[in-house]
């Protein structure tokens, strides 16, 4: 038996909340809270304000996205 890898976006959650110190619910919360916004202005503004790198940032943006849309 192996263990199904993590696909996508969801795949860089376990270094995000090594790196940063914060569950990856806080990340989701915070691009919850600057919406209404383009993807791209919500990962400049993880990068900017809380020193994200954009990989990081763009994978937090683009799951928190596709959740909400549902």
């Amino acid at each position: 038996m192996s263990e199904e890898k993590i696909k996508g976006p969801a795949s860089y959650f376990p270094s995000i909340e090594k790196k940063y110190g914060q569950p990856i619910s806080h990340w989701k919360d915070i691009v919850r809270a600057a919406q209404p916004a383009k993807h791209m202005e919500l990962v400049a503004m993880l990068k900017d304000q809380h020193g994200m790198g954009h990989g990081h940032a763009n994978a937090i943006v683009a799951h928190t996205l596709a959740e909400d849309k549902g």
